[in-house]
Protein backbone atom coordinates (compact mmCIF):
# COMPACT_ATOMS: atom_id res chain seq x y z
CA UNK A 1 0.00 0.00 0.00
CA UNK A 2 1.21 3.67 -1.07
CA UNK A 3 2.30 5.69 2.02
CA UNK A 4 0.58 9.28 2.02
CA UNK A 5 4.11 10.58 1.31
CA UNK A 6 5.04 8.42 -1.23
CA UNK A 7 1.44 9.34 -3.22
CA UNK A 8 2.66 13.01 -2.32
CA UNK A 9 6.05 12.54 -4.22
CA UNK A 10 4.78 10.65 -7.07
CA UNK A 11 1.54 13.40 -7.33
CA UNK A 12 4.26 16.04 -7.64
CA UNK A 13 6.25 14.27 -9.98
CA UNK A 14 3.12 13.94 -12.49
CA UNK A 15 2.65 17.63 -12.15
CA UNK A 16 6.19 18.33 -12.26
CA UNK A 17 6.12 16.56 -15.77
CA UNK A 18 3.11 17.26 -16.69
CA UNK A 19 3.99 21.12 -16.59
CA UNK A 20 7.37 20.59 -18.32
CA UNK A 21 5.59 19.01 -21.45
CA UNK A 22 3.12 21.92 -20.82
CA UNK A 23 5.96 24.24 -21.60
CA UNK A 24 7.87 22.78 -23.67
CA UNK A 25 4.52 22.36 -26.10
CA UNK A 26 3.92 26.25 -25.69
CA UNK A 27 5.26 29.11 -28.11
CA UNK A 28 8.66 30.75 -27.18
CA UNK A 29 6.94 33.96 -27.53
CA UNK A 30 3.98 34.32 -26.16
CA UNK A 31 2.18 37.40 -27.33
CA UNK A 32 2.63 40.29 -25.49
CA UNK A 33 0.48 43.63 -25.39
CA UNK A 34 2.98 45.48 -27.87
CA UNK A 35 1.94 42.75 -30.57
CA UNK A 36 -1.71 42.95 -29.62
CA UNK A 37 -1.56 46.77 -29.72
CA UNK A 38 -0.40 46.77 -33.28
CA UNK A 39 -2.93 44.36 -34.54
CA UNK A 40 -4.99 46.66 -33.39
CA UNK A 41 -3.90 49.94 -35.19
CA UNK A 42 -2.68 47.84 -38.50
CA UNK A 43 -6.51 46.94 -38.50
CA UNK A 44 -7.61 50.39 -38.06
CA UNK A 45 -5.30 51.92 -40.64
CA UNK A 46 -7.08 50.40 -43.25
CA UNK A 47 -10.20 51.84 -43.96
CA UNK A 48 -12.18 48.64 -45.79
CA UNK A 49 -11.46 46.55 -42.69
CA UNK A 50 -13.80 49.26 -40.95
CA UNK A 51 -16.33 48.47 -43.77
CA UNK A 52 -15.94 44.86 -43.42
CA UNK A 53 -16.22 44.93 -39.83
CA UNK A 54 -19.21 46.90 -39.72
CA UNK A 55 -20.60 44.40 -42.26
CA UNK A 56 -19.85 41.23 -40.81
CA UNK A 57 -21.15 42.40 -36.75
CA UNK A 58 -25.07 42.97 -38.34
CA UNK A 59 -24.50 39.76 -40.94
CA UNK A 60 -23.45 36.58 -41.63
CA UNK A 61 -19.82 36.62 -42.67
CA UNK A 62 -20.69 34.10 -45.57
CA UNK A 63 -23.31 36.17 -46.72
CA UNK A 64 -21.63 39.05 -46.92
CA UNK A 65 -18.49 37.81 -49.15
CA UNK A 66 -20.67 36.66 -52.19
CA UNK A 67 -20.15 37.94 -54.94
CA UNK A 68 -23.00 39.52 -56.56
CA UNK A 69 -20.95 39.77 -59.65
CA UNK A 70 -20.60 35.98 -59.88
CA UNK A 71 -24.02 35.15 -58.98
CA UNK A 72 -25.61 37.24 -61.26
CA UNK A 73 -23.67 35.34 -64.28
CA UNK A 74 -24.36 31.95 -63.08
CA UNK A 75 -27.16 30.85 -65.94
CA UNK A 76 -29.38 27.50 -65.05
CA UNK A 77 -28.77 26.49 -68.72
CA UNK A 78 -27.79 22.96 -70.03
CA UNK A 79 -27.19 21.36 -72.71
CA UNK A 80 -27.11 17.27 -72.11
CA UNK A 81 -29.96 16.56 -69.93
CA UNK A 82 -31.89 13.66 -68.54
CA UNK A 83 -35.47 12.91 -70.39
CA UNK A 84 -37.25 14.33 -67.10
CA UNK A 85 -36.72 14.74 -63.83
CA UNK A 86 -38.36 13.67 -60.62
CA UNK A 87 -41.63 15.53 -59.12
CA UNK A 88 -41.94 16.25 -56.90
CA UNK A 89 -38.81 17.54 -55.31
CA UNK A 90 -38.08 16.11 -52.18
CA UNK A 91 -37.48 17.14 -48.83
CA UNK A 92 -35.41 15.39 -46.23
CA UNK A 93 -36.43 18.23 -43.59
CA UNK A 94 -34.39 18.28 -40.30
CA UNK A 95 -32.94 14.92 -40.66
CA UNK A 96 -29.69 13.03 -42.29
CA UNK A 97 -31.22 11.17 -44.74
CA UNK A 98 -29.70 12.80 -48.49
CA UNK A 99 -27.78 9.54 -48.59
CA UNK A 100 -31.14 7.86 -49.13
CA UNK A 101 -33.35 10.53 -50.87
CA UNK A 102 -30.45 11.08 -53.75
CA UNK A 103 -30.70 7.34 -54.48
CA UNK A 104 -33.76 6.92 -54.39
CA UNK A 105 -34.50 10.15 -56.14
CA UNK A 106 -32.51 8.38 -58.94
CA UNK A 107 -34.28 4.95 -58.70
CA UNK A 108 -37.38 6.73 -59.29
CA UNK A 109 -36.82 8.00 -62.79
CA UNK A 110 -36.95 4.86 -64.49
CA UNK A 111 -39.43 3.57 -62.68
CA UNK A 112 -42.23 6.88 -63.14
CA UNK A 113 -41.33 6.61 -67.12
CA UNK A 114 -42.30 2.85 -66.94
CA UNK A 115 -45.59 3.43 -65.55
CA UNK A 116 -46.11 6.76 -66.80
CA UNK A 117 -46.56 8.44 -63.68
CA UNK A 118 -46.30 12.67 -63.34
CA UNK A 119 -45.17 12.80 -58.85
CA UNK A 120 -44.03 9.46 -57.20
CA UNK A 121 -41.58 9.20 -54.69
CA UNK A 122 -40.68 5.68 -53.44
CA UNK A 123 -40.07 5.88 -49.41
CA UNK A 124 -37.16 7.29 -47.61
CA UNK A 125 -38.77 6.44 -44.38
CA UNK A 126 -38.87 2.52 -44.99
CA UNK A 127 -35.40 2.44 -46.04
CA UNK A 128 -34.61 4.48 -42.83
CA UNK A 129 -36.06 2.05 -40.57
CA UNK A 130 -34.28 -0.48 -41.87
CA UNK A 131 -30.87 0.85 -41.74
CA UNK A 132 -31.42 1.93 -38.06
CA UNK A 133 -32.29 -2.09 -37.17
CA UNK A 134 -29.52 -3.04 -39.29
CA UNK A 135 -26.83 -0.32 -38.11
CA UNK A 136 -27.68 -0.77 -35.05
CA UNK A 137 -26.84 -4.68 -35.16
CA UNK A 138 -23.65 -4.22 -36.98
CA UNK A 139 -22.44 -1.65 -34.34
CA UNK A 140 -23.14 -4.61 -31.13
CA UNK A 141 -21.37 -7.02 -33.51
CA UNK A 142 -18.15 -4.25 -33.61
CA UNK A 143 -18.28 -4.03 -29.95
CA UNK A 144 -17.96 -7.57 -29.20
CA UNK A 145 -15.17 -7.86 -32.24
CA UNK A 146 -13.05 -4.99 -30.96
CA UNK A 147 -13.45 -6.34 -27.50
CA UNK A 148 -12.18 -9.66 -28.27
CA UNK A 149 -8.86 -8.01 -30.01
CA UNK A 150 -8.08 -6.43 -27.13
CA UNK A 151 -8.85 -2.76 -27.80
CA UNK A 152 -9.32 -1.25 -24.62
CA UNK A 153 -11.68 1.21 -23.10
CA UNK A 154 -9.28 4.60 -23.66
CA UNK A 155 -8.38 3.21 -27.21
CA UNK A 156 -8.31 5.05 -30.37
CA UNK A 157 -11.00 2.94 -32.19
CA UNK A 158 -13.26 2.94 -29.31
CA UNK A 159 -13.32 6.37 -28.24
CA UNK A 160 -14.12 6.78 -32.44
CA UNK A 161 -17.43 3.99 -32.49
CA UNK A 162 -18.53 4.83 -29.06
CA UNK A 163 -18.77 8.75 -30.17
CA UNK A 164 -21.33 8.77 -32.17
CA UNK A 165 -22.49 4.91 -32.15
CA UNK A 166 -25.43 5.55 -35.03
CA UNK A 167 -26.51 9.00 -37.05
CA UNK A 168 -28.56 9.36 -40.57
CA UNK A 169 -25.70 9.13 -42.44
CA UNK A 170 -24.10 6.37 -45.19
CA UNK A 171 -22.92 5.28 -48.37
CA UNK A 172 -23.66 4.12 -51.67
CA UNK A 173 -23.16 0.52 -50.55
CA UNK A 174 -25.23 0.18 -47.53
CA UNK A 175 -27.85 1.46 -49.93
CA UNK A 176 -27.08 -1.68 -52.19
CA UNK A 177 -27.09 -3.96 -48.81
CA UNK A 178 -30.83 -2.20 -47.69
CA UNK A 179 -32.14 -2.49 -51.14
CA UNK A 180 -31.47 -6.18 -51.75
CA UNK A 181 -32.00 -7.45 -48.39
CA UNK A 182 -35.81 -5.70 -47.84
CA UNK A 183 -36.72 -4.11 -51.35
CA UNK A 184 -38.69 -0.52 -51.53
CA UNK A 185 -42.12 0.33 -51.72
CA UNK A 186 -44.20 3.61 -52.30
CA UNK A 187 -44.02 6.58 -49.77
CA UNK A 188 -47.60 6.44 -49.83
CA UNK A 189 -47.22 2.82 -48.03
CA UNK A 190 -45.03 3.97 -45.80
CA UNK A 191 -45.29 7.67 -45.37
CA UNK A 192 -43.08 10.33 -43.19
CA UNK A 193 -43.56 10.44 -39.36
CA UNK A 194 -42.52 13.41 -36.80
CA UNK A 195 -38.53 11.27 -35.92
CA UNK A 196 -37.95 10.34 -39.72
CA UNK A 197 -38.48 14.24 -40.22
CA UNK A 198 -36.60 15.15 -36.89
CA UNK A 199 -34.33 12.47 -36.34
CA UNK A 200 -32.54 13.67 -33.74
CA UNK A 201 -34.31 12.83 -30.29
CA UNK A 202 -34.65 9.41 -31.54
CA UNK A 203 -31.52 9.04 -32.81
CA UNK A 204 -29.85 10.19 -29.33
CA UNK A 205 -32.65 7.15 -27.31
CA UNK A 206 -30.61 4.56 -29.66
CA UNK A 207 -27.44 6.26 -29.28
CA UNK A 208 -27.93 6.02 -25.13
CA UNK A 209 -29.01 2.41 -25.46
CA UNK A 210 -26.05 1.11 -27.38
CA UNK A 211 -23.68 2.30 -25.26
CA UNK A 212 -24.93 0.73 -22.48
CA UNK A 213 -25.61 -2.50 -24.42
CA UNK A 214 -21.62 -1.45 -25.16
CA UNK A 215 -20.90 -2.32 -21.68
CA UNK A 216 -22.48 -5.25 -21.45
CA UNK A 217 -21.16 -6.79 -24.15
CA UNK A 218 -17.59 -5.92 -23.35
CA UNK A 219 -18.38 -7.38 -19.39
CA UNK A 220 -19.67 -10.55 -21.16
CA UNK A 221 -16.39 -11.15 -23.22
CA UNK A 222 -14.24 -10.20 -20.44
CA UNK A 223 -16.22 -13.02 -18.30
CA UNK A 224 -15.21 -15.39 -21.05
CA UNK A 225 -18.90 -15.76 -22.10
CA UNK A 226 -19.49 -18.07 -24.78
CA UNK A 227 -20.54 -16.88 -28.55
CA UNK A 228 -23.64 -18.30 -28.05
CA UNK A 229 -24.64 -15.95 -24.95
CA UNK A 230 -22.84 -13.14 -26.67
CA UNK A 231 -24.86 -13.59 -29.82
CA UNK A 232 -28.22 -14.32 -27.37
CA UNK A 233 -27.26 -11.26 -25.56
CA UNK A 234 -27.11 -8.70 -28.93
CA UNK A 235 -30.66 -10.28 -29.99
CA UNK A 236 -32.54 -9.18 -26.82
CA UNK A 237 -30.81 -5.46 -27.42
CA UNK A 238 -31.89 -6.02 -31.08
CA UNK A 239 -35.67 -6.34 -29.78
CA UNK A 240 -35.52 -3.11 -27.59
CA UNK A 241 -33.74 -1.53 -30.35
CA UNK A 242 -36.62 -2.53 -32.94
CA UNK A 243 -39.44 -1.70 -30.11
CA UNK A 244 -37.60 2.15 -29.96
CA UNK A 245 -37.16 3.04 -34.01
CA UNK A 246 -41.29 0.77 -34.55
CA UNK A 247 -42.54 3.59 -32.09
CA UNK A 248 -40.80 6.16 -33.59
CA UNK A 249 -41.31 5.77 -37.38
CA UNK A 250 -43.90 3.19 -37.23
CA UNK A 251 -43.94 -0.42 -38.55
CA UNK A 252 -42.63 -1.01 -42.87
CA UNK A 253 -45.66 -3.41 -44.45
CA UNK A 254 -44.91 -7.06 -44.94
CA UNK A 255 -47.60 -7.01 -47.84
CA UNK A 256 -48.85 -3.87 -49.39
CA UNK A 257 -50.90 -3.07 -53.18
CA UNK A 258 -50.05 0.00 -54.87
CA UNK A 259 -52.80 1.53 -56.97
CA UNK A 260 -52.66 4.34 -58.91
CA UNK A 261 -53.38 6.44 -61.94
CA UNK A 262 -51.33 7.02 -64.55
CA UNK A 263 -51.00 10.13 -66.90
CA UNK A 264 -53.35 9.22 -69.33
CA UNK A 265 -55.62 9.04 -65.53
CA UNK A 266 -55.79 5.10 -65.82
CA UNK A 267 -56.35 2.98 -63.23
CA UNK A 268 -53.59 1.15 -62.44
CA UNK A 269 -52.45 -1.75 -59.54
CA UNK A 270 -49.83 -3.42 -58.00
CA UNK A 271 -49.91 -6.12 -55.98
CA UNK A 272 -50.13 -7.38 -52.93
CA UNK A 273 -46.50 -7.64 -53.05
CA UNK A 274 -44.07 -7.39 -50.45
CA UNK A 275 -41.67 -4.76 -50.54
CA UNK A 276 -38.79 -7.23 -51.92
CA UNK A 277 -41.04 -8.96 -54.62
CA UNK A 278 -41.90 -5.23 -55.48
CA UNK A 279 -38.50 -4.21 -55.88
CA UNK A 280 -37.38 -7.05 -58.16
CA UNK A 281 -40.34 -7.39 -60.30
CA UNK A 282 -41.06 -3.72 -60.85
CA UNK A 283 -37.92 -1.81 -60.40
CA UNK A 284 -34.90 -4.09 -60.59
CA UNK A 285 -35.10 -4.87 -64.51
CA UNK A 286 -35.32 -1.01 -64.50
CA UNK A 287 -33.32 0.31 -61.92
CA UNK A 288 -30.82 -2.73 -60.27
CA UNK A 289 -28.66 -1.90 -57.85
CA UNK A 290 -25.92 -3.99 -58.35
CA UNK A 291 -25.19 -2.83 -61.98
CA UNK A 292 -24.31 0.66 -60.18
CA UNK A 293 -20.53 1.39 -58.95
CA UNK A 294 -19.07 3.49 -56.78
CA UNK A 295 -15.48 5.63 -58.06
CA UNK A 296 -14.07 8.22 -55.35
CA UNK A 297 -11.13 10.98 -55.87
CA UNK A 298 -8.86 10.61 -52.98
CA UNK A 299 -5.91 13.00 -54.34
CA UNK A 300 -4.01 11.78 -50.89
CA UNK A 301 -0.22 10.29 -52.03
CA UNK A 302 -0.85 7.90 -49.65
CA UNK A 303 -3.47 6.28 -51.49
CA UNK A 304 -2.58 6.29 -55.13
CA UNK A 305 -5.39 6.03 -57.78
CA UNK A 306 -6.69 2.75 -59.51
CA UNK A 307 -6.21 1.21 -56.09
CA UNK A 308 -9.29 -0.45 -53.78
CA UNK A 309 -9.83 0.82 -50.54
CA UNK A 310 -12.39 0.48 -47.98
CA UNK A 311 -12.40 0.97 -43.92
CA UNK A 312 -12.62 -0.94 -40.91
CA UNK A 313 -15.85 -0.94 -39.07
CA UNK A 314 -17.30 0.36 -41.78
CA UNK A 315 -20.83 -1.10 -42.97
CA UNK A 316 -24.47 -1.13 -42.11
CA UNK A 317 -25.30 -5.04 -42.94
CA UNK A 318 -23.61 -8.19 -40.92
CA UNK A 319 -22.81 -10.42 -44.06
CA UNK A 320 -23.70 -7.69 -46.30
CA UNK A 321 -22.17 -5.77 -49.18
CA UNK A 322 -17.94 -4.72 -47.95
CA UNK A 323 -18.38 -0.68 -48.90
CA UNK A 324 -15.19 -0.18 -51.11
CA UNK A 325 -13.82 2.90 -52.78
CA UNK A 326 -12.44 2.73 -56.38
CA UNK A 327 -9.96 5.38 -56.31
CA UNK A 328 -9.35 7.21 -59.66
CA UNK A 329 -8.46 10.52 -61.27
CA UNK A 330 -10.78 13.90 -60.87
CA UNK A 331 -11.16 13.89 -64.64
CA UNK A 332 -12.36 9.93 -64.51
CA UNK A 333 -15.20 11.26 -62.17
CA UNK A 334 -16.17 13.86 -64.88
CA UNK A 335 -15.97 11.78 -67.64
CA UNK A 336 -18.57 8.80 -66.26
CA UNK A 337 -20.97 11.25 -65.00
CA UNK A 338 -21.27 13.41 -68.10
CA UNK A 339 -21.82 9.79 -70.37
CA UNK A 340 -23.89 8.74 -67.80
CA UNK A 341 -26.22 11.95 -67.85
CA UNK A 342 -25.61 11.95 -72.16
CA UNK A 343 -27.41 8.07 -72.16
CA UNK A 344 -30.17 9.21 -69.96
CA UNK A 345 -29.33 7.82 -66.49
CA UNK A 346 -29.01 10.51 -63.54
CA UNK A 347 -26.05 10.11 -60.91
CA UNK A 348 -25.76 9.79 -57.42
CA UNK A 349 -22.87 11.65 -55.78
CA UNK A 350 -21.11 12.65 -52.70
CA UNK A 351 -19.50 16.08 -51.84
CA UNK A 352 -19.06 19.03 -49.27
CA UNK A 353 -21.93 21.15 -49.76
CA UNK A 354 -21.09 23.96 -47.72
CA UNK A 355 -18.15 24.69 -49.13
CA UNK A 356 -18.04 27.80 -51.46
CA UNK A 357 -22.13 27.71 -51.30
CA UNK A 358 -23.99 30.62 -52.46
CA UNK A 359 -27.52 29.49 -50.88
CA UNK A 360 -30.19 32.01 -52.74
CA UNK A 361 -29.23 31.01 -56.00
CA UNK A 362 -27.91 27.28 -55.50
CA UNK A 363 -24.89 28.17 -56.81
CA UNK A 364 -21.77 25.64 -55.90
CA UNK A 365 -18.31 27.44 -57.43
CA UNK A 366 -15.27 29.08 -55.89
CA UNK A 367 -16.32 32.43 -56.61
CA UNK A 368 -19.31 32.09 -55.41
CA UNK A 369 -17.79 34.17 -52.63
CA UNK A 370 -14.93 36.69 -52.08
CA UNK A 371 -13.34 36.20 -48.45
CA UNK A 372 -10.21 37.84 -49.78
CA UNK A 373 -12.13 40.53 -50.01
CA UNK A 374 -13.89 40.97 -46.84
CA UNK A 375 -10.77 39.27 -44.91
CA UNK A 376 -7.94 39.75 -46.93
CA UNK A 377 -6.95 35.86 -46.77
CA UNK A 378 -8.27 32.95 -48.71
CA UNK A 379 -10.42 30.40 -47.08
CA UNK A 380 -11.61 27.33 -47.42
CA UNK A 381 -9.33 26.26 -51.02
CA UNK A 382 -6.21 28.09 -49.13
CA UNK A 383 -4.51 24.00 -49.33
CA UNK A 384 -5.00 21.86 -51.85
CA UNK A 385 -7.58 18.76 -51.62
CA UNK A 386 -5.41 16.48 -50.81
CA UNK A 387 -4.09 18.97 -48.06
CA UNK A 388 -7.36 19.57 -46.24
CA UNK A 389 -8.28 16.30 -46.28
CA UNK A 390 -5.12 15.43 -44.50
CA UNK A 391 -5.61 17.97 -41.98
CA UNK A 392 -9.56 17.97 -41.44
CA UNK A 393 -10.85 20.80 -43.36
CA UNK A 394 -12.90 18.95 -45.91
CA UNK A 395 -14.83 15.28 -46.46
CA UNK A 396 -17.97 14.51 -47.78
CA UNK A 397 -21.00 15.81 -46.09
CA UNK A 398 -23.82 15.76 -48.42
CA UNK A 399 -25.40 13.03 -51.20
CA UNK A 400 -26.88 14.82 -54.02
CA UNK A 401 -28.26 13.67 -57.86
CA UNK A 402 -26.61 14.69 -60.96
CA UNK A 403 -29.55 15.57 -63.81
CA UNK A 404 -27.96 17.78 -66.51
CA UNK A 405 -24.73 18.84 -67.76
CA UNK A 406 -22.99 22.33 -69.80
CA UNK A 407 -20.10 21.94 -72.04
CA UNK A 408 -18.32 23.94 -73.59
CA UNK A 409 -17.83 23.86 -77.93
CA UNK A 410 -14.81 20.85 -77.20
CA UNK A 411 -17.72 18.85 -75.12
CA UNK A 412 -15.69 18.91 -71.96
CA UNK A 413 -18.28 19.59 -68.82
CA UNK A 414 -18.37 23.06 -67.72
CA UNK A 415 -21.42 22.96 -65.11
CA UNK A 416 -23.92 20.60 -63.73
CA UNK A 417 -27.45 20.94 -62.71
CA UNK A 418 -27.98 19.26 -59.60
CA UNK A 419 -31.51 17.80 -57.80
CA UNK A 420 -30.83 18.37 -54.14
CA UNK A 421 -33.68 16.97 -51.05
CA UNK A 422 -34.48 20.84 -49.53
CA UNK A 423 -37.97 20.69 -51.14
CA UNK A 424 -38.72 23.29 -53.73
CA UNK A 425 -38.73 26.30 -51.60
CA UNK A 426 -35.31 26.61 -52.29
CA UNK A 427 -32.04 27.88 -54.37
CA UNK A 428 -33.82 27.30 -58.42
CA UNK A 429 -37.04 25.33 -57.13
CA UNK A 430 -34.83 23.16 -55.30
CA UNK A 431 -32.12 22.85 -58.10
CA UNK A 432 -28.06 23.84 -57.65
CA UNK A 433 -25.45 25.09 -60.18
CA UNK A 434 -22.46 23.57 -59.33
CA UNK A 435 -19.37 24.55 -61.89
CA UNK A 436 -16.16 22.09 -62.80
CA UNK A 437 -13.71 24.20 -60.32
CA UNK A 438 -16.26 22.99 -57.94
CA UNK A 439 -16.35 19.78 -58.63
CA UNK A 440 -12.85 19.35 -58.73
CA UNK A 441 -12.29 20.98 -55.43
CA UNK A 442 -15.12 19.19 -53.60
CA UNK A 443 -16.67 16.42 -55.18
CA UNK A 444 -15.74 12.77 -53.31
CA UNK A 445 -17.38 10.13 -55.07
CA UNK A 446 -20.05 8.88 -57.98
CA UNK A 447 -22.23 6.20 -58.68
CA UNK A 448 -23.00 4.96 -62.30
CA UNK A 449 -23.90 2.40 -64.25
CA UNK A 450 -20.83 0.05 -64.81
CA UNK A 451 -21.85 0.26 -68.47
CA UNK A 452 -20.30 3.73 -68.49
CA UNK A 453 -17.43 2.87 -66.49
CA UNK A 454 -13.99 1.90 -68.56
CA UNK A 455 -12.83 -1.98 -68.26
CA UNK A 456 -9.79 -0.61 -66.76
CA UNK A 457 -11.24 0.75 -63.84
CA UNK A 458 -13.81 -1.92 -63.48
CA UNK A 459 -10.93 -4.46 -63.08
CA UNK A 460 -9.77 -2.09 -59.90
CA UNK A 461 -12.72 -3.69 -58.09
CA UNK A 462 -11.41 -7.04 -58.11
CA UNK A 463 -8.47 -6.25 -56.31
CA UNK A 464 -8.38 -7.13 -52.07
CA UNK A 465 -9.31 -3.72 -50.39
CA UNK A 466 -6.47 -1.86 -48.78
CA UNK A 467 -8.39 -1.29 -45.11
CA UNK A 468 -7.93 2.32 -44.16
CA UNK A 469 -8.51 2.93 -40.36
CA UNK A 470 -12.12 3.77 -38.97
CA UNK A 471 -11.60 7.49 -38.35
CA UNK A 472 -10.07 8.09 -42.00
CA UNK A 473 -12.08 11.08 -43.83
CA UNK A 474 -12.90 9.27 -46.53
CA UNK A 475 -15.14 6.80 -44.24
CA UNK A 476 -17.53 10.37 -43.58
CA UNK A 477 -20.58 9.50 -44.34
CA UNK A 478 -22.86 11.22 -46.13
CA UNK A 479 -25.14 13.79 -44.22
CA UNK A 480 -24.14 12.66 -40.81
CA UNK A 481 -25.33 16.13 -39.83
CA UNK A 482 -26.02 17.47 -43.43
CA UNK A 483 -25.50 21.01 -43.13
CA UNK A 484 -26.71 20.75 -39.94
CA UNK A 485 -26.51 24.82 -38.67
CA UNK A 486 -29.21 25.14 -41.76
CA UNK A 487 -31.47 21.97 -41.27
CA UNK A 488 -31.80 21.03 -37.36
Amino acid sequence: MLTKAVFSVILKSRITNFKQITVAAMSTEPLSLETLKKLHDDFYSNSKNELAQNVCTRYDPFEVAISRRRADSALHVYNIKVESEGKPVTNQENSGRCWLFAALNVMRLPFMKKNAIEEFEFSQSYLFFWDKIERSHYWLNNIVATAKEGEKLDGRLLNFLLKDPINDGGQWDMIVNLVNKYGVVPKKIFPESFSSRRSLHMNALIKTKLREYAKELRDMVAAKASDADIQGTINKQIAVIYNIVATCLGTPPEKFTFEFYNKEKAYQCMGPLSPQEFYNKHVRPLFNVDDKVCLVNDPRESNPFGKLYTLHCLGNVVGGRQTAYNNQPIETLMKVVKDSIQGGEAVWFGCEVSKRFERKNGLEDLDAQDYRLVFNTEVQIGMKKADRLLYGDSCMTHAMVFTAVGTDDKGNPKRFRVENSYSDKEYDKGYLLLTEPWFREFVFEVVVDKKYVPQAVLEVFKQTPVVLPAWDPMGTLACPCCDKENRQ
